[in-house]
């Protein structure tokens, strides 16, 4: 049986606002996010990482990202959805999911240490 396949979209962290989150710096996120990545393969996903600017080329890069194979899941991360200075790109981006990746649930992690509960929430490898 294929392995399910899943998409993490978020912001690379080098553009991050960490204002309302002092603890967390772009090394920080970074190190999380190739952790969760690196879980959810061991726990058997197929699973491809894509971080994308504020919005020079967020779409482009997320469009290419979601139109190389169908998925089955896409997780898309809190640095996207918060500060609300990011709605508008959070809105294309959902938008832009909505129109390649039809069939695939969509989730949302909390931080970036816990996408891999995220994608559990809504499909098994």
């Amino acid at each position: 049986m294929a392995k399910k396949r899943v998409l993490a979209i978020g912001i690379e962290p080098a553009f991050a606002d960490l204002s309302a989150v002092p603890e967390l710096t772009p090394e920080l996120i970074r190190s999380y996010v190739d952790a969760q990545i690196g879980q959810l393969r061991k726990l058997g996903y197929d699973v491809e990482s894509c971080l994308i600017d504020l919005g020079e080329t967020a779409e482009e890069v997320t469009t290419t990202a979601l139109r190389s194979k169908s998925f089955d899941c896409v997780v898309i991360g809190a640095g996207l959805r918060v500060p609300a200075a990011q709605l508008l790109l959070f809105e294309k981006i959902i938008n832009l999911v909505h129109a390649f990746a039809p069939a695939a649930r969509i989730c949302f992690n909390t931080r970036p240490a816990d996408t891999a509960e995220a994608v559990q929430r809504w499909i098994s490898p």
